[in-house]
């Protein structure tokens, strides 16, 4: 609407003026397009995948299926679960097992499944326990051996 405004503001100049704004409107026009062009290539590849067309391969088999026995090894070495102040936390394992997924699939942060959780605040989370070192407790207690050890 405003390049609309512009150009009828033309009929009241002076006729020197008209083919400089006519020209000037061409090329706003050209630039404005081009530019949505490269913005939405630009923007492509971040967008997440459609839900219907998301195939999973398994990348990093290494890392196993949260069960109960592994879960009651790791949860003594995440922080406490209810923060001293604040907002509540999502559930540690739900949280958990979203990270878990993402590192065995190696599917991007924003095609993780919901049921998991937002894809959020898994990643955040997974970037503060890496930086305090839980992450790699969390590995190291996952790929202990679930059988107990006989003499």
């Amino acid at each position: 609407m405003p390049e609309v405004r512009r150009l009828l503001l033309t009929l009241s100049e002076p006729p020197e003026r008209v083919g400089f704004r006519r020209a000037w409107s061409r090329f706003r026009r050209q630039h404005q397009a081009i530019a949505r062009r490269c913005h939405t290539a630009r923007r492509a590849p971040q967008q997440p995948t459609p839900h219907g067309t998301l195939t999973v391969q398994v990348l990093c088999p290494a890392i196993p299926e949260l069960t109960e026995a592994r879960w009651s090894r790791i949860a003594p070495l995440l922080p406490p679960q209810k923060p001293q102040r604040g907002r509540p936390a999502h559930d540690h394992r739900t949280i958990l097992s979203g990270m878990l997924w993402v590192a065995r699939t190696g599917a991007a942060w924003r095609d993780l499944p919901a049921h998991f959780g937002p894809w959020k605040t898994v990643r955040s989370r997974y970037h503060r326990w890496c930086t305090a070192g839980i992450w790699q407790q969390i590995l190291a207690g996952l790929h202990q051996d679930d059988a107990p050890a006989t003499l």
